[in-house]
């Protein structure tokens, strides 16, 4: 499995908006984030902190349903 690498919440939440999603809401430091798909919604929550966790951005790329690969990619 690729190495995630370390980001920030600011830098998930825009890599996964160039991904197609969306800012849903927000409540204090966690931002929840969805993408309409033909199959449904699909969600997940990013916490906006300075570093982010790397077992919480891989459970929460989980969640979206994003390979590390496409992740890392629409970071740059």
């Amino acid at each position: 499995m690729p190495r995630l690498p370390v980001v920030s919440g600011s830098e998930a939440a825009k890599a996964l908006q160039r991904l197609g999603f969306f800012q849903d809401r927000q409540k204090g430091s966690h931002v929840v984030m969805k993408k309409v798909t033909p199959a449904g919604e699909i969600g997940c929550v990013i916490p906006m902190h300075r570093e982010v966790a790397l077992g919480t951005l891989r459970s929460a790329l989980r969640m979206a349903g994003v390979s590390v690969e496409e992740f890392t990619e629409a970071l740059k």
